[in-house]
């Protein structure tokens, strides 16, 4: 086998060991058989078209064709046999949009989902051509390490528990593997070995100067390791942050540091049902508490709300804020409860449940942080999967007269104006103006717009809606007066704003079902509400959901926020169980992850078949096509550019040559000379320019250039090899005649018709040369790749003598060097 198919079997083999980092994040070994696959099959690529002694850039295209069949085998769309078809690629593009879903809506470690799995499949198929041609091709396996470190940076980016270490010496391992091939091939081309006294070495014998060598690399290891967790920081060392997640371990919590939930209350969509799922044990001293928390959504678009990374200081840090020494909501009366929360092994997610005003938290394992402006508890590493930890919070008490009496917010103030920005919607905001006409108070406001929200205004609730043509979502909610709870709270939200008055989403659970002195909460119970921002009370809730098909409901429980169908329709009881049938106000189908219910990027809100999603799709795949076959034209596109350019320099007037005046009388025997003046220079670049072309198309048909040769015998010679008929021979004759009478004459050829020899030469190569040749000559001219591979290798050169002038540089301070001068 030879060295290049060596290295590339080596490549493969460190690719391989590179995805061990992957482990942390899937849940399962499917992903490795399924990499393992791709990754043999470009491996076995490379080595066949370096077998057939294939250029470079066919040994790619022919590792991208292994790529995209092995994808197709692994994931069709079934609307193929062995080949990939049209519908294959929008299957793929399909699997892409569900992975990035998917990253939002699980925790790791994930399950097999197939878009995940191909994400994977995909991007390390990329990374293994990547290093096969770092590796065999350019011979730089040291820029093989970016790609390899590139994986490892998906574990450190988005596992929460801790970064696994193992994984990370697999990956190293199958990076020093390369080096160490790629330097033995290196030795096996200089050949074989001696001692000084004669004799033979084998390759993999150490010497001394190897044996120093790893004894220095030994040692740097070890410093680089062990240095980062002596040097004292403010978080702790390097290691500690990557591999450690305990009690007290820094995370990097501070100010937009935040979870990895992208939260959305989505104004248009449907909801699915599954199987119910318990995902918290609560137990509370409250008798008639309000709902779990854990998140909330304040940036608003025309589609719903979105939420921004909460901030906030580290438990470790500091106590937490007391809202009765606020001046926010000081003008409320508190009660301070206890409860214990169990959390289950199916809720993953980087915000904990917690109820409104935190003050106290025991037992909770991680780096968490508290947010007393979005009233969160979050981390950066951590997750609440297996949580047993117990909390106290203060439960706000006040009376419609009380938040009657709370005064606007200026315009000026800055939760007034964050908190109240919309999109331009004129129907709502005539209906906002109807519903608060007369109205003074901003609590008034509230209230007509909550009540506004009930059955005796043919509002209902449903997990299906429906979608009015071009109306805008919020309008079409409006009008057709059926949702579920993110569609209800978003809506209200959305019109307080235009009220003038602060509001936001909040995401949490309901409370469940009672179960002794606790309550059970499922998947079923995740919920959504909207909460308004009174002066001197803070955030106060508003749940303007229906309470039918709300498992676990409290509207109606405060005197503030009354329940307006009370009368026609009864409450749900909190320690009632969902009836059957009736799913929650959020998505139970994503059972890992129901806090995904409320994330407006999931497939779950919206119709996956709809017409915007298949024309997107298209535009995907359109693009992306369009992009390779651009990128693949990018050579025949230089070549053209670089003839026209040759051509034109060829096709001016006839320039007149200026010599002197033979009939001037001078002195004997001398001897005349010729004036050397601008058009004998633009002569002489005009013959070298149709040269350059000639040789530059004997490259692209491969015909062979000796710089050795003359212009004259290089002319003849391509005659006879190219098998020239008497026109394109004649033009070749010509241009070969120009160049050297350009290079040694002291006149140059002048008035030849360069430009049309160059045409009649080309159509005479064309004409003799192979369909495979002419299309090479065509799309991939092997002179422009040619003069790219020369340019990164010159390119390359450069760098390595910068670096080594540097490293001299560097010497002048060594140390031993400044001892050794002492002495």
């Amino acid at each position: 086998m030879t060295g290049r198919r060596r290295l590339g079997m080596v490549a493969a083999g460190a690719t391989l060991l590179g995805s061990a980092p992957l482990t942390a994040i899937f849940d399962s070994w499917t992903w490795l058989l399924q990499v393992l696959l791709t990754i043999v099959m470009i491996a076995g690529a490379a080595v066949l078209t370096r077998t057939l002694r294939f250029p470079s850039w066919a040994q790619a295209l022919g590792m991208v064709v292994a790529l995209v069949v092995t994808l197709t085998w692994i994931f069709p769309s079934g609307h193929e046999t062995l080949v990939p078809m049209p519908a294959t690629f929008a299957h793929f593009a399909e699997l892409i949009k569900q992975a990035g879903e998917d990253t939002r809506a699980y925790a790791v470690p994930v399950p097999d989902r197939d878009g995940l799995l191909f994400v994977a499949a995909l991007g390390l198929g990329v990374v293994a051509i990547v290093i096969d041609l770092l590796t065999a091709v350019f011979r730089r396996p040291a820029l093989a390490g970016l790609p390899l470190l590139a994986i490892y940076s998906i574990p450190v980016a988005v596992y929460l528990d801790s970064v696994p270490v193992t994984p990370f010496v697999v990956a190293a391992c199958g990076y020093l593997w390369l080096l160490v091939a790629d330097n033995v091939d290196r030795v096996r081309r200089f050949g074989r070995r001696f001692t000084g006294d004669g004799r033979d070495v084998d390759v993999w014998e150490p010497s001394p100067l190897a044996a120093a060598g790893r004894r220095l690399g030994l040692a740097g290891v070890i410093v680089a390791v062990l240095l980062p967790l002596a040097v004292p920081t403010v978080t702790g060392g390097l290691l500690s942050q990557l591999t450690q997640n305990g009690p007290g371990a820094g995370g990097g919590l501070g100010t937009g540091g935040g979870g990895k939930i992208n939260l959305f209350a989505s104004l248009s969509g449907q909801l699915n049902q599954t199987a119910t799922v318990n995902l918290l044990t609560v137990k509370t001293t409250e008798k008639d508490p309000f709902y779990l928390r854990f998140g909330v959504a304040d940036l608003l678009t025309s589609e719903g709300f979105g939420n921004q990374p909460p901030g906030g200081t580290p438990l470790n840090r500091g106590s937490l804020p007391d809202p009765q020494r606020e001046g926010a909501s000081s003008q409320a009366r508190y009660q301070r409860y206890h409860a214990d929360i169990q959390v289950s092994d199916a809720l993953r997610q980087n915000m904990a449940p917690v109820y409104s005003y935190l003050v106290g938290i025991d037992n909770i394992s991680g780096s968490w942080a508290y947010d007393p402006n979005q009233l969160v508890l979050f981390s950066s590493r951590s997750t609440t999967r297996k949580q047993k930890y117990s909390i106290d919070y203060l439960r706000p008490q006040y009376t419609p007269t009380e938040l009657r009496s709370a005064p606007s917010l200026p315009k000026d103030d800055p939760v007034r104006q964050m908190y109240t920005s919309v999109p331009d919607n004129a129907y709502v905001e005539t209906q906002v103006a109807k519903l608060i006409k007369g109205k003074r108070t901003d609590y008034d406001k509230v209230r007509a717009i909550y009540d506004f929200f009930s059955v005796k205004n043919n509002f209902a609730y449903s997990l299906s809606t429906q979608s009015d043509g071009g109306l805008s979502a919020i309008e079409s909610f409006l009008r057709n007066k059926i949702g579920y709870c993110q569609q209800y709270a978003a809506a209200m939200a959305w019109m307080a704003r235009v009220a003038g008055v602060p509001a936001r989403v909040a995401f949490g659970f309901t409370r469940g079902t009672a179960d002794g002195d606790s309550y059970v909460i499922t998947n079923r119970n995740a919920h959504a509400w909207t909460e308004v921002y009174l002066q001197g009370f803070g955030w106060v809730p508003f749940d303007a959901t229906p309470t039918t098909g709300v498992a676990g409901s409290a509207r109606g429980n405060s005197d503030w926020a009354p329940d307006t169908d009370r009368a026609t329709t009864p409450t749900a009881s909190s320690s009632a169980a969902p009836a059957p049938g009736i799913g929650s106000s959020a998505s139970p189908g994503l059972n890992n992850r129901p806090e995904a219910g409320n994330d407006g990027d999931n497939s779950a809100l919206a119709d996956p078949a709809s017409a915007d999603t298949q024309n997107w799709t298209g535009l995907l795949i359109f693009g992306v096509i369009a992009t390779l076959i651009a990128l693949l034209l990018v050579p025949a596109l230089r070549r053209v550019l670089l003839r026209r350019r040759r051509h034109a320099a060829t096709a001016g007037p006839p320039p007149v040559l200026a010599t002197a005046d033979p009939t001037e009388p001078g002195p004997a025997g001398a001897i005349t000379a010729i004036a050397v003046s601008t058009e004998t220079v633009q002569a002489r670049a005009d013959a070298h320019a149709a040269w350059d072309e000639l040789v530059d198309t004997m490259v692209d048909y491969r015909i062979t250039i000796d710089p050795t040769e003359t212009p004259r015998v290089t002319a003849q010679r391509l005659v006879k090899e190219a098998l020239l008929g008497p026109e394109p021979a004649t033009a070749v004759e010509l241009l070969g005649t120009a160049e050297e009478r350009a290079r040694y004459a002291r006149q140059p050829m002048q008035g030849a018709e360069l430009t049309s020899a160059l045409h009649q030469v080309r159509a005479g190569l064309s004409h003799s040369a192979t369909l495979r040749n002419r299309l090479r000559a065509v799309l991939f001219p092997p002179s422009i790749l040619l003069e790219w591979r020369l340019a990164i290798s010159e390119a390359s050169t450069r760098m390595m003598e910068a670096a080594t002038r540097l490293r001299d540089g560097m010497t002048r301070f060594n140390p031993r060097r400044l001892l050794t001068k002492s002495r």
